[in-house]
């Protein structure tokens, strides 16, 4: 099932897309969070750990909720024949 569903046209669009959502709300929400100040991007001691941490963390959630989206798309067209 694991590789039917990473194989579907669209995935990997769809967990890059979601990823990208996911990383500009968190980093907005943090943001806000601090007041909407704008030495909060000035304030992480290593940026470029920060970056890849968010852009780790934006391809996991992504990756999650497209596996999910898609397995079940796949569930019903299976169900149906």
């Amino acid at each position: 099932m694991f590789n039917k569903v990473t194989s579907t046209s669209g995935f990997w669009k769809s967990v890059f897309s979601l990823g990208l959502a996911f990383t500009i709300l968190f980093v907005v929400i943090k943001w806000a969070i601090e007041g909407f100040d704008i030495a909060y991007f000035s304030s992480f001691e290593n940026p470029l750990l920060v970056g890849i941490g968010l852009i780790v963390g934006g391809f996991i959630y992504g990756f999650f909720a497209a596996y999910g989206k898609f397995r079940g798309k796949i569930k019903k067209e299976e169900q149906r024949n």
